[in-house]
């Protein structure tokens, strides 16, 4: 009973919040920064926020290994987003960012995700996205990159805690053409971004009073944005893999309200380090097998096959059910999780998937 007084209390105080936040945004519009194909990444600086665009977010995906040899997809994930508050404004309760954290596991003995969410506007050292580097926090939630390039993460649940260093093992991967990344038919619908694959994990889970040691490995993304759907968009599917020869994919596609193709991008770089770039015509993503939430009645295609020019790669979930409910936060449902791959019909590596758009559009 106390537990799920605590959680009915979580979601109140978070709704509550929400509706604090919309109600003290301002109405007129700011000019956000825009995103140019003429534009060099630099780091370390684009490791940290760029709080003149709208949105932006670091994503980290994975799978693990616990103590006792189990296999367990997580996923962490901090979104900023600036709000059209007036920035003339002076006071220190101004909601100009907003911040917002998911995590989830994905565990088939429970049949489902567990996962929780945050959500606050930045400001008094509780919660921030600093520029520079990756240095995000909502209360005792963060994301941190030290001066050895590696990351700490932490993220503290009802359900479960996390405590983990992600080690990078390879260079940043530029996404698109040199992290100018399309995402439609019109030049401006684009985003910055980079990914971290082949992340080395080593932490520790602590869930239903026991604490394990967990390793694995895990990808990080890193996007942000004014402008990123072109107004026919409902939603898309991505993919990130960690490949078991080194090699790293990524691969995505917009849809349009009717569930056709309205822009795709895949992104595949070798064990040697060759990077092939594949235009929206050479990547289709086919439904294989199609699953329906009891809870939303969505139905998602969970297992999927990923046509990247002559190449075949086969998405095999670790567990069906791997929905995610943030309308407390985000706003949007979608169905984000832990996936096996095959290339050819080969066994080649494991990644995340995930799937926006298929109980209500998804807007940016």
């Amino acid at each position: 009973m106390r537990k799920h007084l605590r959680k009915l209390f979580t979601k109140l105080m978070l709704a509550a919040q929400m509706l604090f936040l919309l109600s003290t945004t301002h109405a007129a519009p700011l000019d956000f920064a825009e995103v140019r194909p003429d534009t060099s990444l630099n780091f370390p600086q684009d490791f940290g926020a760029h709080p003149n665009f709208r949105t932006e977010w670091w994503y980290v995906t994975g799978w693990l290994t616990t103590s006792d040899n189990k296999p367990l997809g997580f996923q962490i994930t901090f979104f900023r987003s600036a709000t059209t508050h007036d920035a003339a404004n002076p006071s220190r309760f101004a909601p100009k960012q907003l911040i917002i954290a998911h995590a989830a596991l994905s565990d088939p003995e429970f049949g489902k995700l567990q996962h929780a969410q945050k959500s606050a506007r930045e400001g008094f050292g509780l919660a921030y996205a600093k520029v520079g580097d990756t240095d995000v926090k909502l209360d005792d939630w963060q994301l941190n990159r030290d001066g050895k390039g590696n990351y700490q993460a932490k993220v503290d649940s009802a359900d479960f805690s996390l405590q983990i260093t992600l080690t990078p093992s390879q260079a940043v991967l530029l996404e698109g053409e040199h992290g100018f990344s399309r995402k439609g038919p019109q030049i401006q619908q684009a985003s910055y971004y980079y990914s971290q694959p082949q992340l080395q994990v080593r932490g520790t889970l602590d869930r239903l009073g026991k604490q394990q040691v967990i390793t694995g490995n895990a990808w990080l993304d890193h996007e942000w944005s004014s402008n990123v759907l072109d107004k026919d968009a409902s939603g898309w599917n991505w993919v990130g893999a960690n490949l078991d020869d080194g090699s790293a994919l990524m691969a995505f596609q917009i849809r349009n309200a009717r569930g056709d193709k309205l822009w795709s991008h895949a992104t595949l770089r070798d064990s040697s380090g060759q990077i092939t770039q594949f235009v929206a015509d050479q990547v289709v993503f086919e439904p294989v097998r199609l699953w329906r939430s009891p809870r939303t009645n969505a139905t998602y295609p969970v297992a999927t096959r990923i046509h990247a020019d002559s190449t075949l790669w086969e998405l095999a979930p670790l567990q069906d059910d791997q929905e995610l409910d943030s309308r407390m936060s985000t706003g949007a449902v979608y169905w984000e999780g832990a996936v096996k791959l095959s290339r050819d019909g080969h066994d080649a590596g494991h990644g995340y998937l995930e799937m926006t758009g298929y109980v209500n559009p998804l807007k940016l």
